[in-house]
């Protein structure tokens, strides 16, 4: 066990739960701390349900084409807790490294004094730390959960605000309703701060419209104030400043397009920067984000499958999610047809019926598991059943390598599988296909320590 994961271990027992939201605690530290969140570079805050993560590196990689420093954090980390804190201190930039990292946490932990604070608080402080201490030109800050009181939200003054698609998720913290979950979300909005509202239900978007006329934050709309779209292989993005003619996105699924614009449209607002074409090219193919319909192209996970398979993995595990993977999925039918086979683990939080529903009439049969060393994990059983239910046939595996002995031995030929219905599960995934330990601190899932 590195010395990081054994401090991580000890920092899960500071609070009770996971997640408890709520700012005193942050400030508290932070306090203790002098404040490191006042010194770090300008920051783009990005906040929604689905597409955080994708539109953080489309924006990383055309900051970095342009020859910026970029700071990022984001989260969950998939196999490593590193993942979460990039640092713009060299031309390409890096995830934090393990000594520098046991230092900042160590550090948080003395200023912590043994009081009650939670794992992600306490963590994002140390990224608030990292960020002071490493020179860059921007930090892309991806709120944690939700957004009025994520630890996040700490900043008084971002560059710019960003809001994904507002979706069903996390309805225990963020509340039943399409307009509740939507409130927590536009809680990051700041007077005179730019906010760029990526494709939105009608409930969401006026949620977000009534939030930024209370606080006096500008708004910038997709299919308003920006499209982008797919015409003849290539996307189009179109606003008030000009039409881009850009390659369509390296990241997989027509779901990546809107993205895509989302990512341009903020990059097109940054005022301390001017981002060229050229850069926002360079991003389109250059732009990777593990476990969102990411293609493993090798290692020991391929291998188990019958010869020629593909193999892909995305974490999406909410219904909105279900419906863009689906969809990402029929592409390739489209393009190459063969027996499409799920592995699918879920969360007992999630909505099963909703996700797997998705892919009826598209996946050949879901072969159900319950994620490895998750307490929360959802019964085989009761996945294979909501996939029954869906009118796909279905069966139930051990784990992860029995699920793919599976898949080959009641498959003749090549096939397309996808691991899908969990981040917790893409991490196995991902760790099984390096070679590497997947828990996390304290056993858990490197997921789980949201």
């Amino acid at each position: 066990m590195a010395r990081s994961d054994a401090i991580l271990k000890r920092l899960l027992a500071l609070h009770p739960k996971l997640m408890d939201l709520s700012l005193g605690r942050m400030w508290r530290i932070l306090d203790a701390l002098g404040n490191p969140q006042k010194r770090i570079p300008p920051v783009v805050h990005i906040a929604g349900t689905n597409g955080k993560g994708s539109t953080v590196a489309t924006m990383r990689a055309a900051l970095e084409a342009g020859g910026s420093r970029v700071h990022a954090y984001t989260s969950p980390h998939l196999v490593r807790f590193h993942e979460r804190i990039y640092l713009g201190d060299s031309p390409t930039g890096r995830p934090i490294d393990e000594r520098a990292l046991t230092a900042l946490l160590e550090e948080c932990e003395q200023a912590n004094g043994g009081e009650p604070i939670t794992f992600f608080e306490i963590t994002t402080a140390a990224a608030f730390l990292a960020f002071s201490r490493n020179p860059a030109d921007f930090c892309l800050l991806e709120v944690g959960l939700g957004g009025r009181l994520d630890a996040t939200n700490v900043i008084s003054r971002p560059e710019l605000c960003v809001i994904t698609p507002v979706d069903y998720d996390h309805q225990q913290f963020l509340g039943e309703s399409i307009e509740e979950i939507a409130g927590e979300k536009a809680g990051i909005l700041k007077s005179d701060v730019t906010c760029i509202v990526g494709p939105q239900r009608d409930a969401a978007r006026s949620v977000i419209e009534g939030q930024a006329e209370r606080v006096g934050a500008p708004l910038l709309i997709a299919n308003q104030d920006f499209q982008a779209y797919e015409e003849h292989g290539r996307l189009v993005y179109q606003d008030a400043v000009g039409l881009l003619d850009l390659p369509l996105p390296r990241l997989a699924g027509h779901f990546q397009i809107e993205n895509a614009g989302t990512a341009i449209a903020a990059l097109r607002a940054l005022k301390s920067v001017s981002v060229t074409p050229a850069s926002i090219e360079a991003a389109m193919v250059q732009a990777v984000w593990p476990a969102r319909m990411q293609r493993l192209e090798g290692g020991p996970a391929l291998k188990l499958l019958p010869e020629g398979s593909d193999l892909w993995v995305d974490g999406g595990h909410n219904p909105a999610a279900g419906k863009v993977i689906s969809a990402a999925l029929a592409e390739l039918e489209e393009r190459l047809p063969r027996p499409a086979v799920l592995i699918c683990g879920m969360m007992n939080t999630k909505d099963p019926g909703e996700f797997v529903g998705a892919f009826a009439g598209l996946a050949s049969r879901i072969i159900a598991l319950a994620i490895p060393e998750e307490a929360n994990a959802l019964s085989a059983e009761d996945l294979a059943s909501h996939a029954a239910a869906a009118g796909i046939p279905s069966e139930i595996a051990d784990g992860l390598e029995d699920a793919f002995s599976r898949v080959s031995c009641g498959s003749a030929g090549p096939v397309r599988v996808l691991v899908c219905g969990s981040l917790y599960l893409a991490g196995h995934v991902l760790a099984l296909n390096e070679g590497e330990a997947v828990s996390g601190p304290s056993g858990a899932s490197p997921a789980a320590t949201r």
